[in-house]
């Protein structure tokens, strides 16, 4: 099962390591801005490919994707409490993140932009990541679960 979720989770760090994404942040770049674009990317994601056939499958990487962010977590040296604390306020954001951007292909340029810079409010020139944010999507739905799951994409 791990084995085949590995990609997909590579491929969204992969994702995230754009060095082009944080060009027009006012600071250096974090662990936060990091995991904020890591979370984008994955909702983004599921948003492509949820339907009922893949609800099951999708149920898994999610899993695995918390998992390996808890490890990470860890890693960084936050105590038991505090990852916790971290992993609630992360999967909040996500899912506020997923329910922002369910209707994303229905909505108008405007509108994108405001849920864009509502994740992204340190960033001076929200309308290229909404442009990369776009075509990001765009790619993901001409490919199939599949795909990912058998491989590693380029950024």
């Amino acid at each position: 099962m791990d084995k085949n979720y590995i990609h997909i989770y590579n491929n969204l760090i992969n994702f995230t390591r754009n060095k082009e994404l944080y060009k027009n942040l006012n600071r250096a770049d974090n662990f936060a801005d990091r995991l904020t674009f890591f979370l984008l990317h994955f909702s983004f994601f599921l948003k492509n490919f949820k339907n009922e056939e893949n609800r099951q499958i999708l149920q898994e990487i999610y899993d695995f994707n918390f998992r390996q962010l808890e490890l990470s977590i860890r890693e960084i040296g936050y105590g038991d409490q505090s990852i916790n604390k971290k992993m609630k306020e992360y999967i909040n954001l996500f899912h506020s993140m997923v329910s922002e951007i369910h209707f994303w292909d229905d909505l108008s340029k405007s509108d994108k932009l405001k849920k864009i810079s509502t994740f992204l409010s340190d960033f001076q020139n929200n309308e290229e990541l909404l442009e990369y944010f776009d075509l990001f999507n765009s790619n993901l739905s001409k490919k199939t679960l599949n795909s990912y799951l058998k491989s590693v994409s380029n950024p």
